[in-house]
This record gives C-alpha cells, structure tokens and sequence, in this order.
C-alpha cells in the first residue's frame, strides 16, 4: 500500500481518513478539493486541476482524497489501494450538517480563503444539497468504476467505527506490505 486514493461521499470524512493515514504510513496528504476550490469560491480550470493531480500521483508514495471524475483517469490509475468510505446515508447526512454547521458558526476558513456562510448552504452545488443528489447514485455506481480498475485493492469500510478499526490496524510498514482488510 504505497499510492492510496480515499473516496466517499462528501461529508463522510474523506480528508479526515486520509490525513490520519497519510500520518500513519509517514507519505504525503493530497487534498482535490484544495486544488479545485480557488479564491472566491471559483471552480479550478480542468486542466490546472489535473495537473495538479498529476503532479501529485508522480510521487513513490501518497494518499489522495476526492471524487472528482475529471481526474479520475490519473489517480485511480497511479493507485495501488482503493479505500471506500461507504457509509450509511443517515451517518454522513449527520456527519455533513454537523461539519457545516460548526464551520459556519466558526467561521473556519477551508481552501484558498473560501469559507461556507449560512446563505449559501441550500445552494444547489453546496454540500448538503450535493449530498442528496450525490450519495445513493455514488453507492449504486462505485461498483462498475471499480471494474475498471482491476488492479486496485478496494478496502470498502461501511461504518466509522470500521474506519477507526482499520487505522489503528496499520502500521508504517503496510506502505510496502498487503493492506489489511477490515474487520
């Protein structure tokens, strides 16, 4: 396990997972939504996006998290491991809401001095509006995208507490040894 992509629906802790994993195995953290999102809230140009991709999946050794099928040909290509934050959608619905509503009332900056405002939570491409276009088809889809990657080892984790379960499993040696499988 050395190229590790994290997927899931958003809100379910893709960046969260990934940056515990990456700490884990001591191998670089990349974020899609940090490259995506530009100043402004302006959505990155597709082929600076998938440069930056690119540029990141060179490397040896790396986590990824992100669901962006405009580089989906170079990530999950350059991966070695899959890990599937398939999570139940009342888990990840109450994940989001939480998470939106404490980086509304902190104020927390995200990428590139973008941060979420109340006003511009029910917008049709904020997250709790994507969630509900985007969860149930991810789960019915995710399966086929796989087939085509067949030399991807999928480690698909169904709840948190698996999630949680698995981590605590791996050791800095994983990165060159079989992933372990979930509990």
């Amino acid at each position: 396990m050395q190229r590790v992509i994290v997927i899931g629906t958003t809100g379910s802790g893709k960046t969260t997972l990934a940056r515990a994993l990456a700490a884990r195995l001591g191998v670089p953290h990349g974020e899609q939504d940090a490259w995506n999102h530009l100043p402004g809230w302006q959505e990155a140009p597709r082929e600076g996006f998938r440069a930056q991709v690119a540029a990141f999946t060179a490397g040896d050794t790396w986590v990824m998290d992100g669901n962006y099928s405009k580089a989906r040909d170079l990530g999950w290509v350059r991966a070695d491991t899959l890990v599937w934050l398939d999570y139940p959608g009342p888990v990840v619905f109450w994940r989001l809401l939480t998470r939106t509503v404490r980086r509304i009332a902190r104020r927390q900056e995200l990428w590139n001095g973008n941060r979420e405002h109340l006003r511009n939570a029910l917008k049709a491409d904020s997250p709790l509006p994507w969630f509900f276009k985007t969860h149930w088809r991810r789960r019915r889809e995710t399966p086929a995208l796989l087939a085509d990657y067949p030399h991807l080892r999928v480690v698909r984790l169904r709840t948190p507490g698996e999630a949680a379960r698995w981590l605590a499993a791996l050791s800095p040696e994983a990165v060159s040894g079989p992933p372990p499988r979930p509990a």
